[in-house]
C-alpha cells in the first residue's frame, strides 16, 4: 500500500495542533511552499525526514502514523493508571487522590504554622 506523505504530515501537525504556517516558519519555507508539499503523494527523504524532525518526530514514525489507532490508543488508556506507552513517552506514575491528600496535608501544615505565628504576635 502507498503512503500519501504528504497527507501525513498534515494529519500529524493537524494532530499536534501545529499550524502549517508555522511549520513553514520553522522550516524556512512559505506556507504556499508548505501546502504544495502537503498534498504531494511522494516527498524526498531528505525534505521529508527534516519536516518529521520540525515535528518532533523521526520520519519512520510519520510514516507509518495513524490517527485512528492514535486516537484508539489515548482514549482506551487515559482510564487505565498507570498509563504507559512505549515510544510515546506518556508516563502517568502517580494516583491523583494521592496528590490531592499531599496538597491538603501541606495546606493544613501551613495554616498551623500561620496559627503559631498570630499566637506569638497576640502574645507581644
Amino acid at each position: 500500500m502507498m503512503k500519501h506523505r504528504g497527507r501525513k504530515i498534515a494529519r500529524y501537525r493537524n494532530f499536534k495542533g501545529i499550524k502549517q504556517d508555522s511549520l513553514a516558519k520553522q522550516l524556512r519555507i512559505s506556507q504556499t511552499e508548505m501546502s504544495r508539499i502537503e498534498s504531494q503523494e511522494t516527498i524526498d527523504e531528505l525534505l521529508f525526514s527534516q519536516i518529521a524532525e520540525a515535528l518532533g518526530v523521526s520520519s519512520e514514525f510519520l510514516d507509518n502514523f495513524d490517527e485512528n489507532t492514535a486516537l484508539y490508543n489515548i482514549s482506551n488508556n487515559i482510564e487505565n493508571s498507570p498509563i504507559s506507552e512505549n515510544s510515546t513517552g506518556i508516563n502517568q506514575v502517580f494516583n491523583p487522590l494521592d496528590k490531592v491528600v499531599e496538597l491538603y496535608e501541606r495546606l493544613l501544615e501551613s495554616e498551623k504554622e500561620k496559627i503559631e505565628m498570630l499566637k506569638k504576635l497576640n502574645n507581644q
